[in-house]
């Protein structure tokens, strides 16, 4: 089948989260099936086109957006995947120091910087005659396409065969405009209804998608548990109203890139049946953060985006009461300044035990997965989480909450049936993050208990295989139920 991916991030080539991760490695794995899968993105500055040797396209095409016609370029790239990436050039709206905003603001003009890269993908595809069977949305940034889909464009010919998916990576982050939006994305005023484009007497980026696509995923089968009964941020009677149309499809990690036996960039590479090479990526990065090199030194870590979504207060606050164990600690990420400002604090007042670093080091990254005995990551909610997969992968236990995805991959470790991959505590319920910092220390301090846990951990499988199918299955369901509406349609 022909599929096209429309997304605002993309690994290699533009990331500022999880979506660009999903972006960037389900393709490959549809590919291996056999489908005709390409991508689209928009050209943002940060974007190197001589890197990835982007081609101008012979195509000179623009698109209304509020009172001004815009027009646009489209570049277009080849993966060693051998998958078609497409760019979408326009200085106006991308040629900017940052992808969303900058100095922790959002841009002002986000909302008509994605009804133009929504118009763009749909007029791109025609220009490129490149006819899909699934159009796959991700995110607020594409949820008007559906909208156009099942609006503007439900008599263009061109996608008389054509099924939409929307994912929904975080329910949180959901592009609410005002009414005008309405004509500054070129719908009619017909279509201003809670059924299709209002809400709340605004219009809901992530509402039109989850609304008016043919199908609704979201990247865990707990998660769409939550953002249906609880966590839904206002979407939960949207998202009831899908029935079964919401798929909980849990996402992967590439063990191509993820792997301890072959990572390049680790001080000593290990498997399940030689875990030298960990106790070497523990000192290397003990000395890289300053502190005391000692295997017995129980040593956690953390690589997150600074946000209160992932629970830094509470991280914070167990580095202060945890600062007369014999631990170490060390904190990867960028983000809230405020966020920074604490974690500073705490590595001044608890020196030689707090390591910080406040940058996108994908190098340090991988050392501090490698390194680190154990991986914090209490979010107060996590649609999936990639990073306690790449732990498990890494043999770096994870302490998590138990919510969204993070309940669907994380097993609590019984030391005495020797089951179970890492540790799991429950914000609702009042239990205490440091308390299970506790208890898995003195699982850390039983030599054979550990090996035991890490050994589970370098055994857990959360591959793209798996999901990659119920992706494949939930298109071909769309599929075979778009040829009975065109065969009803036609009849």
């Amino acid at each position: 089948m022909n599929i096209l991916m429309v997304a605002s991030e993309c690994v290699p080539f533009i990331k500022v989260g999880g979506l660009a991760d999903v972006v960037g490695t389900v393709p490959k794995y549809l590919k291996r099936l056999g489908h005709d899968i390409r991508i689209i993105l928009p050209k943002y500055k940060a974007i190197d086109g001589k890197k990835f040797n982007l081609q101008t396209l012979p195509f000179r095409l623009s698109v209304q957006v509020g009172k001004s016609n815009e027009n646009f370029r489209i570049k277009k790239c080849v993966t060693e995947d051998k998958i078609e990436v497409y760019f979408i050039e326009n200085m106006h709206f991308f040629n900017r120091a940052g992808i969303y905003g900058e100095g922790g603001l959002d841009y002002n003009d986000n909302k008509e910087r994605y009804i133009f890269f929504c118009r763009t993908a749909l007029e791109s595809v025609k220009a490129l005659m490149f006819r899909p069977d699934i159009i796959h949305c991700h995110d607020w940034q594409t949820g008007l396409i559906p909208a156009y889909l099942k609006t503007n464009l439900k008599n263009d010919g061109f996608f008389w065969s054509t099924s939409c998916v929307f994912t929904i990576h975080n329910i949180a982050y959901q592009g609410q405009f005002g009414a005008s939006t309405v004509e500054d994305a070129g719908f009619s005023w017909k279509d201003f209804t809670s059924e299709k484009l209002e809400y709340y007497n605004n219009v809901n980026f992530m509402k039109c998608g989850i609304a008016m696509a043919d199908a609704v995923s979201t990247v865990s089968p707990t998660y769409a548990k939550e953002i249906k009964e609880f966590n839904g941020r206002g979407m939960e009677v949207v998202l009831k109203s899908r029935h079964d149309e919401v798929y909980g499809i849990l996402n992967g990690i590439d063990y191509d890139y993820w792997n301890p036996l072959t990572d390049k960039v680790i001080a000593s590479n290990y498997d399940k049946n030689n875990l030298i090479g960990k106790i070497l990526c523990k000192k290397d990065l003990q000395k890289i953060c300053g502190f005391k090199i000692c295997d017995n030194t129980y040593l956690l870590g953390c690589v997150s985006r600074l946000d209160d979504q992932k629970g830094f207060d509470i991280i914070v606050d167990a580095l202060y009461n945890l600062k007369d164990f014999d631990m170490q600690f060390v904190v990867l990420g960028s983000g809230s300044n405020e966020i920074k400002k604490k974690l500073k604090g705490a590595a001044l007042n608890i020196p030689n035990k707090i390591a910080v670093f406040f940058d996108s080091n994908e190098t340090l990254a991988h050392k501090i997965y490698a390194g680190c005995d154990s991986y914090m990551m209490p979010s107060k909610f996590e649609p999936c989480g990639l990073s306690q997969m790449i732990a498990l992968a890494y043999g770096t236990i994870p302490i998590v909450n138990r919510t969204g995805g993070l309940s669907d991959t994380i097993a609590y470790y019984n030391h005495f049936t020797k089951e179970g991959n890492g540790f799991v505590f429950n914000i609702t319920y009042g239990e205490n993050f440091v308390q299970t910092i506790l208890k898995s220390y003195k699982i850390f301090k039983d030599k054979q208990n550990w090996n035991t846990v890490i050994l589970n951990a370098l055994s857990s499988n959360f591959s793209w295989d798996k999901s990659v199918l119920e992706y494949e299955n939930m298109y071909n369901d769309l599929i075979t139920s778009k040829l009975k509406e065109t065969v009803f349609i036609r009849s």
